[in-house]
């Protein structure tokens, strides 16, 4: 099933302002909220639907790329961002919106402190970026990339918890494991009673005695990770693609960043690009131009045979329909275009050199161009209009 414009989604124009964006998020995302909605399958896809635009249209650089790609520019497949999102990432990555606790209602009226296991405050980990380097042949068909790299992974000694082992967390001493402090302070209205984040534990509600040996209590070390990456075919020199979770990994088993793939094109030995359409530089010597012949000229697929009319000028551009590359945001694909360069050979013989002093003063041979023939930028323009 197509996915429905994330503009649409959460009912805002193209032009909106992040204040606008985030206050028809929050709409939503409470008219379907699972507190408001238990047991309810069509709020609950409702929510995240509204969750994966909001993700995208709050970021302005993932904001750029749906601007300019569509959803492809996010990603097809693969655990692409919006893909798989769940309701403790919606949770854990919009506190902001709802509260750190993932309720709306207590994000109103007080309380909330995301919490990872065992109560301790969860942070998220940071985004990771690589290049990829792709070939044309590699963008026309699209590809899948087997990378390493190298990020912070959960602790595999404590298993994200940071502590040496179960017996060594233990409730704060100062909050009794709340995270939270209650303090009364006399005011003019009377006494007034707020609460405050914990200063001893910092919110986290629980303290390590003993820290793990091999993660120093972070909770997660560098390791390296083999991640294989699905690239559509049609990407384009600059665009970025995004990965939800192969970033590094939170703190105190807080969810993972997200992985985020520039895309490189290598240069080609035969073509340059131009949006869908490749383009390839022919060279004839002058007989060929003149008489006309058969030649062979690469393409992406193997080569192919064409035929040069009788005649052919300097800059003649042929077209080979359906040559080109696909696009990520519509079906199709591009053309080949062939722009004929005449070869001139820098050394002659005393028989060549004869030979054409004797065509060159020939009334035929002399350069008589119409009026109506156009330079070589425009006739290319023509084509890529």
């Amino acid at each position: 099933m197509a996915k429905r414009d994330y503009y649409e989604v959460l009912g805002v124009s193209k032009s909106a302002e992040e204040k606008e964006i985030k206050k028809a998020y929050r709409k939503i995302a409470m008219k379907f909220h699972p507190d408001k909605n238990p047991d309810n399958k069509e709020a609950e896809e409702k929510f995240k639907e509204a969750a994966e635009a909001y993700e995208v249209l709050s970021d302005p650089d993932k904001k750029a790329r749906y601007d300019r790609f569509g959803h492809a520019g996010m990603g097809q497949g693969g655990g692409f961002s919006g893909s798989g999102m769940t309701m403790e990432d919606i949770f854990s990555q919009f506190g902001d919106i709802f509260g750190d606790s993932g309720s709306p209602f207590e994000s109103f009226f007080g309380g909330g402190g995301g919490r990872g296991r065992g109560g301790r405050r969860v942070q998220k980990g940071s985004n990771l970026r690589i290049k990829v380097a792709l070939t044309l042949e590699e963008i026309e068909n699209g590809v899948t990339k087997k990378i390493k790299v190298k990020k912070q992974a959960p602790c595999k000694t404590c298993d994200g918890s940071g502590a040496k082992d179960s017996n060594s967390v233990t409730n704060c001493g100062t909050c009794g494991g709340s995270g939270y402090v209650r303090r009364v302070k006399e005011t003019f209205m009377g006494h007034m009673q707020t609460t405050a984040v914990c200063p001893t534990c910092s919110g986290a509600g629980q303290q390590i005695t003993a820290k793990c040996n091999d993660c120093k209590g972070e909770g997660r070390n560098y390791a390296d990770e083999k991640i294989e990456i699905e690239i559509p075919a049609g990407v384009e020199e600059g665009m970025q693609l995004s990965m939800r979770g192969k970033g590094n990994a939170g703190k105190n088993s807080g969810p993972s960043g997200d992985l985020l793939i520039n895309i490189e094109e290598k240069p080609h030995d035969h073509f340059a690009r131009e949006g869908k359409n490749i383009i390839h530089d022919l060279f004839l010597n002058f007989a060929d131009a003149a008489l006309g012949t058969s030649v062979e000229v690469p393409t992406l697929n193997g080569k192919v045979k064409i035929k040069i009319p009788a005649g052919t000028q300097a800059g003649k551009i042929f077209r080979l329909r359906g040559k080109g590359l696909p696009s990520v945001q519509s079906y199709g694909k591009g053309d080949q275009l062939i722009n004929v360069n005449i070869w001139t050979p820098k050394k002659l013989t005393s028989e060549e050199t004869k030979l054409l002093e004797k065509l060159r003063s020939m009334e035929n041979f002399k350069p008589n161009p119409g009026k109506s023939e156009k330079g070589f930028f425009e006739r290319m323009k023509d084509y890529f209009e």
